[in-house]
């Protein structure tokens, strides 16, 4: 098992140059996101060192970075955020973009961390979500840390998710944290605990919302969406997840973006093995001049 040692390593603060601080002005401006109605719910955790923005996937909710806030809040003050219709968020209104969203988030972050750049983290929807995220803006993002993702254009899984909400209404989000997971992990306790968890909170979501968000992301990327990534990405790919195949195309799409395969995982890999994936992370921002306090030792 991986162990980390702390001793203090230089970060690269050109990287934050150009932000300036807990008093920079966001490079989007002010105003609240159109189609949301209200501010997104987040949970923090960590006091110090540069902001992590995670961003969970369907069905989940924040808590699924639970064994990432845990690890990375030792050198990073993280904060992770209910997309609108999960958890605590506010519901969405018909017209909702992925612009739309990708305002919110930001928005959600500039309240915690006032314009402050984030390394952003994401799966699944969350993952397709920091390359809006990015695009929004480009100065303010510092790296991208996708999972659960691929390129796949026609986004044909779409339209049969909104079927089953429509039919099953938000209880359906309990089998379906089991499908983010790979065949194997779907049986534990642990499994069972994170469908649990995300079910008890049903009382507040809205069904309506998370099909609304569906059909905003189900609608086409624009031209050179991936190709104005400008800064460090990576995929964390599980060899069981049904997005694998499709995560080597993505990573063509985006300039300088790196691979790694989490072997016997599913969707949700960041769950399933916590400590390869954050190890992934780590050594990524290692790399990059972007971890603040610590080395890797294997």
């Amino acid at each position: 098992m991986a162990s980390y040692d702390p001793i203090p390593v230089q970060i690269n603060l050109d990287r934050y140059a150009d932000v300036g601080g807990p008093e920079a002005t966001p490079e989007a401006g002010n105003g609240m996101a159109d189609h949301i109605d209200g501010s997104l719910y987040y949970e923090t955790m960590g006091k110090s060192g540069p902001v992590v923005a995670f961003v969970h996937p369907n069905p989940m909710d924040h808590s699924c970075w639970i064994f990432q806030m845990a690890q990375m809040s030792t050198w990073y003050r993280c904060i992770a955020i209910d997309l609108p219709g999960y958890g605590k968020s506010p519901k969405a209104r018909t017209g909702l973009t992925m612009q739309d969203i990708a305002q919110a988030c930001w928005e959600t972050i500039d309240d915690a961390y006032p314009g402050e750049r984030a390394l952003l983290v994401g799966c699944s929807i969350g993952s397709s979500m920091l390359t809006w995220m990015h695009n929004h803006r480009p100065k303010q993002t510092a790296a991208l840390i996708m999972c659960g993702t691929g390129y796949n254009p026609k986004k044909e899984f779409i339209p049969p998710r909104i079927e089953a909400y429509k039919e099953q209404g938000i209880g359906y989000r309990w089998g379906y944290t089991f499908e983010d997971f790979s065949p194997a992990f779907r049986s534990t306790p642990m499994a069972h605990f994170f469908a649990d968890l995300f079910a008890e909170r049903n009382v507040f979501g809205d069904v309506d919302t998370i099909i609304t968000q569906f059909e905003a992301y189900r609608q086409p990327e624009p031209d050179g969406h991936h190709a104005k990534v400008a800064c460090p990405a990576i995929i964390i790919t599980g060899s069981e997840d049904n997005t694998h195949r499709t995560a080597f195309a993505l990573q063509k799409r985006i300039a300088g973006c790196e691979l790694k395969t989490i072997y016997g995982a599913g969707h949700a890999c960041q769950i399933e093995q916590p400590s390869l994936f954050n190890r992934y992370m780590i050594e990524f921002l290692t790399a990059h001049g972007l971890f603040p306090g610590a080395t890797v030792r294997g």
